[in-house]
């Protein structure tokens, strides 16, 4: 097991040197001048010049991407010149705020995802089956901005259950202030993307509970809970864990507008602002920021695989 991670950790290095390229490449492809966009009524030629030379933008392409990669790797990425204040600082300021948001996403998704597909595999072709497939296709159909209105009218401004927006009370607030703001954008993140685990989690659980183990279990006289739970459900999650961990990146990444619609203080957010006021290292440095999220949080499902199925070791 201990190989198999340290392989992992090596193909990393690739990946996370891919990501860099893309998040440099995509950031100089965007049309303007950042100079002009950031100094605004002052971007006189004498102040665009001196701006430029600040941030390095005179330089060629390659070499203001190999000194900030260079950068990147010592831990700085670099000063945001909307916010004033250094990149990573702020990426840190707002990353629990992204990490808690996707953390109870998850939790939705895991609940309502895994419930849904383990009682539409014992109850095949009859009405909850019916029931739970129809509500798949509905939350893998309606994209999740839309929702998030949806659920504000109706939960915020009609019934008066929850804030419209923000994270806490506008003068302070303690932990139950936190979740009563996060209950809406997470529900809506985690239901938008567990319509992706239902389906899966109810076909792995019908190819399992097919096999011939699980009927001979049954026929010994165990309880159906435990044959479905114990042998079953255990032996569908090597393949659900791995699209687990790719729709938590789909959470970090929906992270994105769902922070846009419910004004929460994370990464997203910040993200939208700095591709606003063109402040080209924000939004670098957050795309990096989420992008190495995803990939350690794959990382760690291919882990969790490969604990629960020893085949994938010995590949």
């Amino acid at each position: 097991m201990r190989a198999y991670a340290v392989r992992r950790l090596i193909q990393l290095i690739p990946v996370l040197l891919g990501i860099s390229v893309l998040v440099f490449a995509m950031m100089a492809a965007i049309p303007g001048d950042p100079a002009r966009a950031i100094l605004g009524s002052y971007a006189t030629p004498e102040n665009v010049a001196i701006l430029e030379r600040q941030l390095a933008l005179d330089r060629p392409l390659h070499v203001r991407f190999l000194t900030w990669l260079g950068n990147v790797v010592t831990g700085d990425l670099g000063r945001s010149y909307s916010l004033n204040r250094p990149v990573l600082d702020e990426i840190i300021e707002r990353l629990g705020a992204t990490l808690l948001l996707a953390g109870a996403a998850l939790v939705v998704m895991l609940v309502l995802g895994l419930a849904a597909g383990i009682i539409a595999a014992i109850r095949q072709y009859r009405w909850q089956d019916r029931a739970a497939t129809v509500a798949a296709l509905i939350g893998l159909s309606m994209p999740s901005f839309w929702l998030a209105m949806i659920f504000i009218v109706i939960f915020s401004l009609g019934l008066g259950w929850f804030p419209v927006s923000g994270m806490r009370p506008a003068f302070g607030g303690g932990p139950f202030d936190v979740l009563h703001h996060l209950v809406l954008p997470a529900t809506v993140l985690g239901l938008v993307a567990s319509g992706v685990v239902a389906r899966l989690t109810r076909s792995s659980m019908l190819e399992v509970l097919r096999q011939d183990y699980i009927r001979t279990a049954t026929a010994k006289g165990l309880a159906r809970r435990r044959v479905v739970m114990r042998h079953a459900f255990r032996n569908a999650l090597v393949t659900i864990v791995p699209v687990v961990g790719v729709q938590i990146g789909f959470l970090l990444g929906g992270a994105v507008y769902i922070e846009t619609v419910f004004a929460w203080p994370g990464i997203g957010r910040m993200l939208v602002n700095g591709i606003g006021t063109r402040d080209v290292q924000l939004v670098q440095g957050g795309v990096l920021a989420i992008a190495l999220l995803y990939v350690l949080i794959n990382l760690a499902a291919d882990l969790i695989q490969a604990s629960l199925d020893p085949r994938i070791r010995l590949r």
